[in-house]
């Protein structure tokens, strides 16, 4: 028996087979695409994160890795409105990453540079103290030569009435005797006794002691008369 086959009945049976193929795979791309949640939680957490870092500090002290943080971000923002969940969510989550990256570095950089502002009100404060202690020194320094000149000045009289003129003490004259003493009367000569009178003592009369009288010249001159 011989079978006879049509060109167009084998066409009409392939055409079925096809169809259901197709179907599969659209149902299944589009079920794909439904499976995966919008990445909401992870774009809270890098927007979250961004601001963290901004309120640190990070445009000034972290300005490249804020700026790539933000950049990715806007893409997961352009992904989500795409429904590109997939590439949203890793994108979210890389700029959630880079934001924590930008706050510490920016917190480290707001603490040296609070350190470093201590440091030089320190180094100022000391420079002051230094500066009104050499004051307060020279301040010292000038009252004591102050008071040395005085002193000088109050001891310089003393020396030059002692010291200066030596002869204003010593050639004082002494006070006058003969206002303190009164005057005594010139002394007359005496003549000497004669010859006779030492040869010929007078002879001692009782009662009288062991020692003799020498007249004077005025009774010799009477008794020689």
């Amino acid at each position: 028996m011989v079978h006879i086959f049509s060109p167009l009945t084998v066409r009409k049976r392939r055409i079925p087979m096809v169809a259901p193929v197709l179907l599969l795979a659209v149902s299944l791309t589009l079920g794909g695409c439904a499976s995966v949640p919008p990445p909401d939680n992870l774009m809270n957490q890098a927007q979250a994160q961004l601001q963290s870092a901004r309120d640190a500090g990070a445009p000034d002290y972290d300005p490249v890795d804020f700026g790539f943080a933000q950049d990715k971000f806007q893409q997961a923002q352009q992904a989500m409105a795409n429904r590109k969940y997939d590439q949203a969510a890793d994108l979210a989550d890389e700029s959630r990453a880079v934001a924590i990256l930008a706050g510490t570095k920016a917190q480290l950089a707001a603490a040296r540079a609070q350190i470093q502002s201590k440091t030089d009100a320190n180094r100022r404060l000391r420079a002051q103290n230094a500066e009104a202690q050499a004051e307060n020194d020279q301040h010292y320094q000038q009252q004591k030569a102050q008071l040395a000149a005085q002193m000088a000045a109050a001891q310089q009289p003393d020396n030059g009435q002692d010291d200066g003129n030596p002869a204003a003490s010593s050639s004082a004259p002494a006070p006058a005797t003969s206002s303190v003493l009164p005057q005594q009367a010139p002394m007359e000569q005496m003549p000497a006794p004669s010859s006779s009178v030492l040869g010929n003592p007078q002879p001692q009369q009782p009662g009288q002691g062991g020692f003799q009288t020498v007249p004077d010249a005025g009774q010799q001159n009477s008794g020689g008369q």
